[in-house]
């Protein structure tokens, strides 16, 4: 296996704007879904590590898409065998809803971009100097987004991606609070919708969230 560069994967993760979180993902329309988020401008998945055949999907998903089209990595890592797990069958990213010193570790030695869930200043720092690439606010939703300003005030230098209640109606607020990239899970992906076969009705759902992050940054710029 080559070692990813994590910094072309920062710049791939942020370009999607937003990171379709994928939890409870099904074997059976996992591509469809993916494919339907990627026609949207929806470039970055998570799958879940909670999910029992996550690997796998991981797996399948990255064997799905090249480089230039997608980003693929797991979330919900909590410990190192986890990480390494999901680095080995190809997750380009990990994610974690806490900070745990060894995961990052584990991502730094194979060149794999690493982003642990924090909450607080100390946190993050902690996390940022332990060499995490980016740090997971969460649960964004608890503390709202005057709260992602309130930490990229005095630490410009950490990138920020809120996760947890993050929506079409919220998300702009978000971007413009400081995020580089946000998380969505249920918001981007409808269950009813993955169950009917809908997938038209995700590549919608995507392609507003992207249209309303890049103007949210435009007019940030």
């Amino acid at each position: 296996m080559v070692a990813s560069d994590s910094t072309a994967d920062m710049n791939r993760l942020t370009d999607s704007g937003v990171v379709a979180v994928m939890r409870g993902a099904d074997a059976d329309t996992i591509i469809d879904v993916a494919q339907a988020l990627n026609d949207g401008g929806v470039t970055a998945y998570e799958i879940t590590a909670d999910n029992p055949d996550a690997m796998d999907l991981i797996g399948e998903v990255s064997a799905s898409f090249t480089e230039e089209e997608a980003i693929v990595g797991a979330g919900t890592v909590l410990d190192d065998a986890t990480a390494r797990a999901a680095i080995m069958n190809g997750a380009e990213f990990v994610v974690g809803p806490n900070f745990d010193r060894e995961v990052v570790e584990t991502c730094n030695r194979y060149g794999t971009l690493v982003a642990p869930g924090i909450l607080t200043p100390t946190e993050a720092v902690n996390a940022y100097e332990a060499g995490a690439d980016m740090v997971k606010v969460f649960p964004a939703s608890v503390m709202g987004p005057d709260h992602l300003s309130s930490l990229k005030g005095p630490l410009p230098q950490i990138p920020l991606m809120p996760t947890g209640g993050i929506d079409i109606d919220n998300v702009a607020d978000y971007i413009e609070a400081g995020a580089v990239v946000v998380g969505a899970g249920s918001a981007i992906m409808d269950a009813d919708a993955i169950e009917a076969g809908d997938f038209d009705s995700i590549t919608e759902t995507a392609r507003e969230f992207t249209r309303v992050i890049e103007d949210a940054r435009e007019s940030g710029e």
